[in-house]
């Protein structure tokens, strides 16, 4: 092992220890953020027009500021994009990280000096966990390779602009330079067929160890190296043995993946947002992901049942229980105030507090009162396959109100790798999954509202297609597996297999 490997180990023990003081001590590590975020927040104008200097607890907190989405900051983030000063937070942010929104267009999430460092330290702790763990460092003295947007920033109102990932490849330590891949000069390419192209020829003679980015596209990177070498993942880059994700469940394409790969390995999940970075995995064996108390966030919690109620429960992380579906709520030192990402999570433990990423709250399907998420229909989808030789690269799911003939009915959107035999009897026992775990599903079945959901099979590449053909594609672009409209459903019937 080289020096820098040999040393990594004992500074990952040294932060392992740093970051669970605060974990084990959770609620007073969340009361010292919400002090420091009041404080700050009261020289800002956001502060001063919703009185923070008379806040003294988190329920006078409740009481001054609402739930915001970024529609309804957006009169101050307008401000701050205009080149405003002490609007949300003080001073100018240090970035602008640049996210496609689906009603409010382009939007712009600040990142200030203070929030910048919880990104980068968060995504580092995750690997030196990972060291603590399996006591190996010796990934470090290999290539490791982030799919990620450009880096190529822009200036608005002397502000950088630019995507989380791109933002975040200006952060690399200087120890891992040497280490990291893509070039700057392939990084910078905005073609994101070419840009995989291009990398498939700088990384394939390299000693690949650390692979990371959202699945569906590093699936697509799998997929252009075994094209071109006729030959696993795993000959390839035979040092290559964990994964590192974000952004996604990736049940559903651990099949494939594993396919691809030729072995088993490891793999570590991150939930960074551009509005902070929220939790990573800190374990093999335990589920979930570490809640990050600790990174100028203070926590609050909606049950997802109750957020499109008038005056729905909202929550410290005092008051969390297990197994509840809760909307996470934002406070940042960013300025993000009683900021709604649109995320839903579940706890799985509470010592520490660990989360899982179970949808999107705006991405559900209730379109006959069935209130259907997308944890229900990725366990349907794992639950049918499992044991099966079937792989799926991508899936989403729409209602179908107004069927030419027949009982309304899910209709179910599938790009197979390896198809079923029998689609039939996979439609079936997702169906079955679906009734189980969704009593309002079941009752629509067995009472003749709806009909079993139907699968349509999309081509091979269908959902690459539909990405390039609505301006998505690569980055950090994603489908969403589910929604309540026939917006993508609509499109994706030109990628289906006749």
């Amino acid at each position: 092992m080289s020096i820098k490997s040999t040393l990594a180990i004992p500074f990952a023990k040294i932060v392992k220890n740093q970051v669970y003081k605060w974990a084990n001590n959770p609620h007073k590590t969340q009361e010292k953020v919400f002090e420091y975020l009041v404080a700050e927040g009261c020289k800002t104008a956001f502060g001063k027009d919703h009185d923070f200097i008379s806040i003294n607890n988190y329920e006078d907190f409740k009481k001054r500021v609402p739930i915001n989405d970024y529609e309804g900051l957006r009169s101050y983030i307008d401000r701050v994009v205009a080149g405003e000063e002490n609007v949300l937070w003080k001073g100018k942010p240090l970035y602008f990280a640049k996210t496609s929104g689906t009603t409010s267009g382009a939007k712009y999430i600040p990142i200030s000096k203070e929030s910048m460092p919880t990104h980068i330290k968060a995504a580092r702790n995750a690997l030196l966990f990972y060291i603590t763990e399996t006591n190996d460092a010796s990934f470090v003295d290999g290539k490791m390779i982030f799919l990620q947007g450009s880096p190529v920033l822009e200036d608005k109102n002397g502000v950088n602009l630019g995507r989380l990932s791109g933002i975040a490849a200006h952060y690399v330590p200087n120890y891992l330079l040497k280490n990291r891949l893509p070039s700057w000069e392939t990084n910078c390419i905005e073609d994101w067929d070419v840009k995989v192209d291009k990398i498939v020829e700088e990384t394939l003679s390299e000693n690949m160890t650390v692979i990371s980015g959202i699945p569906s596209w590093v699936q697509m990177y799998f997929e252009k190296l075994k094209e071109k070498t006729g030959k696993t993942i795993a000959e390839i880059f035979p040092n290559f043995n964990f994964f590192v994700y974000g952004g996604v469940n990736f049940e559903p394409y651990k099949n494939k993946f594993e396919a691809l790969i030729g072995k088993k390995i490891d793999y570590v999940e991150l939930y960074p947002a551009s509005e902070g970075f929220i939790a990573y995995q800190d374990s093999q064996t335990e589920k979930g992901m570490l809640l990050q108390l600790n990174s100028g966030i203070f926590y609050e919690f909606i049950p997802a049942d109750e957020f499109f109620n008038e005056n729905p429960t909202r929550i410290s992380l005092r008051d969390v229980q297990l197994g509840v579906n809760y909307v996470i709520i934002l406070n940042t030192s960013a300025g993000l105030w009683g900021y709604n990402i649109g995320d839903t999570v579940e706890f799985t433990s509470l010592k520490p507090y660990r989360i899982k990423v179970t949808g999107r709250i705006k991405h559900f399907i209730s379109a006959f009162g069935e209130h259907v998420i997308g944890k229900e229909v990725e366990k349907a989808l794992n639950d049918a396959i499992k044991g099966t030789d079937i792989n799926v690269s991508e899936f989403t799911v729409a209602p179908q109100v107004n069927p030419e003939n027949g009982l309304p009915y899910h209709e179910w959107f599938i790009e197979f790798e390896n198809e079923p035999d029998n689609l039939e009897e996979l439609a079936s026992k997702i169906d079955a999954s679906m009734q189980e775990q969704n009593v309002y599903y079941f009752d629509l079945i067995t009472g003749k509202i709806l009909r079993p959901l139907i699968i349509r099979k999309v081509k091979k590449g269908g959902f690459h297609e539909y990405m390039k053909s609505i301006g998505k594609f690569g980055g950090q672009n994603k489908i969403p597996q589910l929604s309540d409209n026939r917006k993508i459903a609509d499109v994706l019937q030109n990628f289906l297999i006749e």
